[in-house]
């Protein structure tokens, strides 16, 4: 999917090491407020203790990424990548800001209307998720691949960072008055500060990096219509990128979403099913179906951190050759013997301890970071750059779809357990 790098050359080469660090803080920050979220669930759950905080957000959030994306996804070659980005972040920014003022305006008390704009905030997550990730892979794919691998480990690493803070505000708080809430405000509060540094980075630094920019204006002369704004920031000259929108040069010959999609449906299916089966388990099953046992309180936030960190990890793999799958046939094999972890997780959870509990969470989250970067990294190479960039958004309407329907899929777990309904 990402640009071929086979001929660089020191222009191309020059500030590459900056744009993948920002690659990773963008990524970074596209997750940091939901998996924000998901670490401090314990307090939401200590504050609406009857309205499964952990799989009604996951769901109010999931709708709205993938009806987003879809339209995005349809419209991708209208669609201004700078300001779509700037404009998801800058959702990230307030939404966190509001569930901070949120919390603090009603002093952390449970109401049917606080939880209301919790959710309506989450909805608004979820929109610049679809905003974002659509956004930057498909921007990310006219570049190299391991900007692409950067931002997706980015993604992963605000998973372990949140899981540590959170254990951290654990240890801290856990005999203080009020100690759950401290640790959630101490969660918001930070991250609203991350999304503004994202806004900064991305709008100010990220488009005038000479490799970025070398990039994106390759991109304009195979014919895409969505970096102008971009090449505009960066000081580059917009008369090349006008008259490519006058002439429509590049596009009427590009394929269509419809031909991208076919020839590359096992790609697109393969992300769809790794998120179907992850957001199945996780985080729902992990808070509320795995019983009491010697960790206590400790348990759930373990077994999030564990899964976290595995996913990081992972997603680093695909960086060794050697380890790297490229195979078509065999990350779809893979892909879908996963499925064989639903069974796993549920014996488990009557019959097994906590030592097996983790040990799968482990396998669940080293294989989630692991096929992603895989199937992301091995999508293929030699489109124009309208076309990557239409691939890039294809991939992430069905990642989006494959956690939509997972997290309506994690509500089966509550039937025969006399909860489903509170």
């Amino acid at each position: 999917m990402a640009g071929d790098d086979s001929s660089q050359t020191p222009v191309r080469l020059e500030g590459k090491f900056g744009a993948t660090v920002i690659c990773w803080i963008l990524g970074l920050g596209s997750l940091i407020c939901w998996n924000s979220l998901t670490s401090v669930e314990d307090y939401y759950y200590d504050v609406f203790p009857e309205y499964h905080p952990s799989r009604v957000l996951s769901l109010v959030y999931q709708p709205f990424a993938f009806g987003t994306m879809a339209l995005l996804a349809y419209n991708e070659s209208k669609v201004d990548t700078r300001k779509r980005n700037i404009v998801g972040y800058i959702m990230f920014f307030l939404g966190t800001l509001a569930l901070f003022l949120v919390d603090i305006g009603t002093y952390g008390k449970g109401s049917i209307e606080s939880y209301i704009g919790i959710c309506l905030v989450v909805a608004s997550f979820g929109m610049a998720d679809a905003l974002i990730q659509g956004g930057m892979l498909g921007d990310l794919a006219l570049m190299c691949p391991e900007f692409i691998q950067s931002f997706l480990v980015g993604m992963a690493a605000s998973g372990v960072l949140t899981s540590a803070l959170r254990l951290f505000t654990e240890a801290v708080f856990n005999n203080v008055y009020n100690g759950l809430r401290k640790g959630a405000l101490l969660f918001l509060s930070m991250s609203t500060l991350f999304e503004f540094s994202c806004i900064f980075l991305y709008a100010f630094v990220f488009s005038k990096l000479p490799i970025v920019k070398y990039y994106r204006k390759k991109a304009a002369l195979e014919g895409s219509k969505t970096v102008s704004s971009d090449l505009s920031a960066a000081g580059i000259q917009t008369d090349l990128t006008q008259k490519l929108v006058d002439e429509d040069i590049g596009y009427l010959d590009r394929l269509s979403n419809k031909e991208l999609l076919f020839q590359n449906l096992d790609y697109a299916l393969d992300l769809f099913f790794i998120f179907v089966l992850t957001l199945s388990i996780f985080p729902g099953f992990l808070y509320e179906n795995t019983g009491e046992h010697q960790l206590g309180s400790w348990y759930p936030l373990v077994l999030v951190a564990t899964f976290n960190i595995w996913d990081l990890i992972s997603r680093y793999i695909p960086l060794i050759p050697s380890l790297k799958i490229e195979s078509r046939k065999w990350i779809t094999i893979l892909v879908l013997l996963r499925f064989l972890l639903v069974p796993a997780f549920y014996f488990t959870a009557i019959y097994g301890d906590q030592g097996w509990m983790t040990m799968l969470v482990s396998v669940l989250g080293f294989s989630n970071g692991y096929l992603m970067v895989c199937v992301l990294m091995a999508a293929p190479k030699g489109y124009k750059g309208p076309e990557q960039n239409a691939l890039g958004n294809l991939l992430v309407f069905f990642l989006l779809g494959g956690i939509f329907l997972g997290a309506a899929l994690d509500w089966l777990w509550l039937i025969g357990n006399g909860s489903f309904f509170g």
